[in-house]
């Protein structure tokens, strides 16, 4: 009996094969011969519009291993996913089954990681320090302080110090992109989700601007890349966008674009991860994620930004509470984000990867989105991949 090639099947095969990893005769009831396998070129313009878009996904997946035949494993192996993000288990957020228990058992994942991809694999996670870390030191990883605290004390060495014990436990596990440091100013000292969990350095710009300065040098020595976020700033707000919309109209002021331009003009800037704020006075239709007037108005015209812009997760809150799947896919590209981050937890989706693919193939394909815009997303990330992973 002939085997019946779906769409699925026919996108995770043909993606496979533009890796080169295809044995002929694969594809089974697929019309695709062994002349269609493409080898991996080194120019990125040549791949397949598939592994085009494969690359602007990042993905949380459940476990603490990577199981052959998974679909992180299928992600990263046959689509060629752009990068991952990993997560230790939160009981408070309804967060378990994650990938970050312990070092030995980290080792084990992420040397999984590092040689699965034929393509260099972004790997992530948030280390910001203090209550946001996902290597605790419950876990058996070395402490680490908060960025209040680090504000507080003022004391560049210290931030110094601190950052590079950060970074190097990074670099010894694998990581290669920390989504940190913060860079929100502590304008609202009630913040639910900035100030609370003492992720700011200080409400003061040129105080904020320095350290961070030294907490992405210390990564930087350490081949690391960082992320600023959340663009364009999230600590005036008086609500979590994990849980719903925050609307900082009444609050948000200008000087919280500061510390973006100054590190943007030091040259620290690898890549700017969006707010799911809302503010009528840059935009009165979208949030930051999903909004051109903010993202390509703001970071890339008046902040001069041509680097990667990433969503905070498209799973959270102000998000999936306002916005289909397709609707915030499809907006957050056009307004300019290159990489979307699914964190896959709250809501496990295992079909999330092909899922996308033909979602994206199907907006390209409907003129939604022009394939020159996936070529712009698609060559800052290889470009970012270029100066420290290839």
């Amino acid at each position: 009996m002939k085997s019946r090639c779906t769409r699925r099947t026919f996108l995770k095969l043909s993606s496979l094969a533009a890796t080169g990893l295809l044995v002929p005769g694969l594809m089974g009831g697929c019309s695709f011969s062994r002349n269609s396998i493409i080898p991996v070129e080194s120019d990125w313009r040549l791949w397949t519009l598939e592994r085009k878009l494969a690359q602007m996904l990042m993905l949380g997946f459940p476990g603490e291993t990577i199981e052959p035949g998974s679909p992180i494993d299928d992600a990263i192996k046959l689509y060629g996913v752009g990068g991952v993000v990993l997560f230790d288990n939160n009981s408070d957020l309804g967060v378990i089954n994650r990938n970050i228990t312990g070092p030995a058992q980290l080792t084990r994942l992420m040397e999984s990681l590092r040689t699965s991809s034929a393509t260099p694999l972004l790997i992530a996670v948030d280390q910001e320090g203090g209550t946001v870390a996902r290597l605790k030191d419950r876990y058996g990883f070395p402490p680490s302080v908060s960025a209040q605290y680090l504000g507080e004390q003022n004391d560049l060495g210290l931030t110094a110090r601190s950052a590079d014990s950060m970074a190097a436990t990074l670099a010894e596990y694998g990581f290669n992109l920390n989504l940190a440091p913060v860079v929100d100013l502590k304008t609202n000292p009630n913040n639910p989700v900035i100030a609370f969990k003492q992720r700011s350095f200080s409400a003061d710009t040129a105080l904020v601007t320095s350290h961070a300065a030294e907490f992405i040098r210390s990564h930087h020595r350490q081949q690391i890349y960082t992320c600023l976020k959340h663009f364009p700033g999230h600590g005036s707000s008086r609500d979590d966008s994990h849980l719903g919309m925050a609307d900082v109209t009444n609050y948000w002021s200008t000087d919280e674009l500061l510390p973006y331009k100054n590190l943007i003009d030091l040259g620290l800037c690898d890549m700017v991860m969006t707010a799911h704020t809302f503010n009528t006075r840059i935009d009165p239709d979208y949030p930051a994620t999903l909004s051109k007037a903010t993202i390509d108005g703001l970071l890339r015209q008046r902040l001069g930004f041509d680097g990667v812009v990433v969503s905070d997760d498209l799973n959270m809150g102000a998000i999936v509470m306002h916005y289909s799947y397709e609707t915030a896919v499809e907006k957050a590209i056009n307004a300019g984000v290159d990489l979307l981050i699914v964190a896959n937890d709250k809501a496990y989706s295992p079909d999330i990867m092909p899922r996308s693919i033909e979602l994206l193939l199907k907006m390209v394909e409907q003129g939604r989105i022009s394939r020159e815009r996936i070529d712009q997303a698609c060559g800052r990330i290889m470009a970012l991949k270029a100066r420290r992973l290839a």
